[in-house]
């Protein structure tokens, strides 16, 4: 069932887990994930970027929106980094249930300017506004971007911009990265920052780049109140490294994307039972009690 991103999240805050945000880059993840989830008895978010949304093309949030409306479990769609107003209206005219504004690279008052605009639009049609304060790093080949080095959320500030935007959920930037470290770099968060940015912040916060960091370090994040984990490497490495294995065979007869696939979709989904575990999601979907009598009165 689909429902919004403030839905889902203020249920995740309420009941100390954090959701899942997977990105959707082909019709294979998207059924990797809806498999997971289901056999997890998760809540997740399924996040679409514009360049992603550019390449698999507007139909697929009809696809998508499909999925969400046959399932038992509940699902926004989100536009992960929308870029520009014109980019976030549509989402909205395709759908999406909750979309992120990134204006964390313009100065403090543009940015809120900027988000303003977006809550305005946004909430007068129901769709929840996720926005970034501070800077998330970049590692290298990702369609997320970044920054070459961290600028981290100021607590005080947060707290500011939270009040004067209205937004839904805040991305923090406590240290992590979009991509996959390089293996002489060591990522760590600072949960010290994190501890009060949550006192100073009543609103769902967000982890981007939550991919490749130690297992430890979510899980405590998650304990100090993240409320949604961006994972996008993790699930399309685990997926891209069994297909090359797949056709670097030298079985030059596979051909069928039914016979190519289906390995691949299998890997990706134990990638994201790790996910799912790791952010205390499973089995959360008996959460959401007012989701239950929906699910119930539409027959599903």
């Amino acid at each position: 069932m689909l429902i919004t991103g403030k839905e889902m999240l203020d249920v995740a805050k309420a009941n100390k887990f954090a959701v899942p945000a997977f990105n959707a880059g082909s019709g294979q993840l998207l059924t990797a994930i809806m498999e997971s989830a289901e056999e997890k008895q998760a809540p997740f978010i399924m996040a679409i970027h514009p360049s992603e949304l550019k390449f698999l093309r507007d139909s697929f949030v009809a696809q998508v929106i499909y999925e969400c409306n046959h399932s038992r479990i509940p699902i926004a769609i989100h536009l992960d980094h929308g870029a520009s107003i014109e980019q976030v209206i549509h989402a909205i005219q395709l759908g999406f249930t909750s979309v992120m504004i990134d204006s964390s690279h313009l100065p403090f008052e543009e940015n809120i300017k900027v988000t303003q605009e977006v809550v305005k639009i946004a909430h007068s049609v129901g769709v929840s506004v996720e926005a970034e304060l501070g800077t998330i790093g970049d590692t290298g080949n990702t369609v997320e971007g970044g920054v070459t080095e961290v600028i981290y959320t100021d607590p005080d500030r947060a707290a500011e911009f939270v009040s004067r935007t209205n937004i839904d959920s805040l991305a923090v930037a406590i240290g992590t990265a979009h991509g996959i470290y390089p293996k002489n770099v060591k990522p760590k968060l600072r949960l010290d920052i994190l501890e009060k940015i949550t006192k100073a912040v009543d609103i769902p916060l967000v982890l981007h780049g939550g991919s490749s960091n130690p297992d430890e370090e979510i899980a405590k994040a998650v304990q100090l109140g993240i409320s949604k984990i961006n994972i996008s490497s993790d699930i399309k490495i685990s997926f891209t490294e069994k297909l090359r294995e797949i056709l670097n065979n030298s079985n030059f007869e596979i051909r069928e994307p039914n016979a190519i696939f289906p390995e691949c979709i299998n890997v990706c989904r134990k990638t994201a039972d790790q996910k799912i575990d790791l952010f205390n999601a499973a089995d959360k979907v008996k959460c959401f009690s007012l989701f239950d009598k929906v699910v119930a009165g539409a027959g599903l």
